[in-house]
């Protein structure tokens, strides 16, 4: 069973940072792609970047390029997502999930850790 468990969400002001963290549990974390993927009550998930399974390669949406950044530890079956220069745009619960598409498939994904970007 795939288990993703989400950490690090907040409440923040316009600017500041924060680092998400994604532990995971039964599955080979370190021979598959992850993603990390966000949703505003009312809005379709959005994906916002992923990852290869060895770490060399990452993908972003241009709604974050430059201010968000992957990683994971495969040593330690984790993922996480550096979040720099927060907007109000940024607030939405953010998910992991396994691989590139199949984030999207049910039990894929986390339960999430919400981002609130306020004044």
């Amino acid at each position: 069973e795939v288990v993703l468990v989400e950490s690090g969400g907040g409440s923040v002001q316009p600017g500041e940072s924060l680092t998400l963290s994604c532990a995971a549990s039964g599955f080979t974390f370190s021979a598959y792609s992850m993603s990390w993927v966000r949703q505003v009550p009312g809005k379709e998930l959005e994906w916002i970047s992923s990852i290869t399974e060895d770490g060399s390669k990452t993908y972003y949406a241009d709604s974050v390029e430059g201010r968000f950044t992957i990683s994971r530890d495969n040593a330690k079956n984790m993922l996480y997502l550096q979040l720099n220069s927060l907007t109000s745009e940024d607030t939405a619960m953010y998910y992991c999930g396994k691989g590139i598409t199949t984030w999207s498939l049910p039990g894929n994904r986390g339960q999430g850790t919400q981002v609130t970007v306020s004044i």
